[in-house]
């Protein structure tokens, strides 16, 4: 997998989608230390598997998709504190970490299929 294109990578696209969705849940929301951690964690995900997919490494590749694996978990962490506070919903907080589980599930299997490929 050497040669990549981002637009290419569909977890990118799935990343960029729930972005999109953090910065609608909390446009409103007067709480700037909270929404700011919490919509740079997200946009961490994107980023990291954007930033890893340019280099012609895939040992790289893989450690950036590690750190956007552990955005994921901030991010899940931070809807629990998002519920808590009352900036969203338990629907909403619930349908964000299944998007959040469908983007880490993707990311380990990318992340499966580059260490499978290095070993043989």
């Amino acid at each position: 997998m050497s040669s990549r294109k981002l637009e290419q990578l569909r977890i990118w696209h799935d990343a960029r989608l729930f972005v999109v969705e953090i910065y609608r849940l909390l446009s409103d929301n007067r709480d700037f230390g909270f929404r700011d951690q919490i919509q740079r964690a997200a946009v961490s995900i994107m980023n990291n598997i954007a930033e890893g997919s340019e280099y012609n490494s895939d040992a790289v590749f893989i450690r950036y998709l590690n750190i956007a694996k552990g955005s994921c978990a901030e991010v899940k962490s931070m809807l629990y504190l998002c519920e808590d506070l009352g900036y969203c919903t338990p629907e909403t907080r619930e349908k964000l970490h299944e998007q959040l589980l469908k983007l880490t599930s993707g990311i380990y299997k990318i992340i499966q299929y580059l260490e499978n490929s290095q070993n043989h």
